[in-house]
């Protein structure tokens, strides 16, 4: 199994580790919940507003936010009597740093920009 890092906030990830989280993504409603705490930030989203947002009932939500939560993609936060369910922005970066890593024969910085609509290659 490779591990990589690149990233140096994230920690490297191990191809299984990849796997589970690229698996737990592959999936519509997760995908959309994931996109959803990424873009609350670090304030995170409960259960309600998640629910709401989406509009997706409590129990499917409660399935997905734990197949995210077991891929290290979530983080859960009790606070008071609510759930504060966040990304799990180190892992995400490290998920993206795992598959780029290889990106135009390691020239990193070459893949951080994407091509313009007028470069013939991938990595321009």
């Amino acid at each position: 199994m490779e591990s990589v890092q690149t990233h140096p906030a994230a920690p490297a990830l191990l191809e299984s580790t990849a796997i589970a989280a690229l698996a737990a993504l592959a999936q519509p409603m997760r995908l959309r919940v994931f996109r959803a705490l990424v873009g609350a930030g670090p304030v995170g989203m409960t259960p309600g507003a998640l629910g709401a947002l989406l509009d997706v009932p409590s129990s499917t939500l409660s399935f997905h936010l734990k197949e995210l939560m077991h891929a290290g993609l979530v983080t859960q936060e009790r606070d008071g009597r609510h759930l504060i369910y966040r990304a799990a922005m180190a892992r995400m970066n490290a998920l993206l740093d795992y598959l780029t890593a290889h990106c135009c024969e390691g020239a990193a910085t070459t893949c951080a920009t994407p091509p313009s609509p007028d470069c013939g290659t991938a990595c321009c």
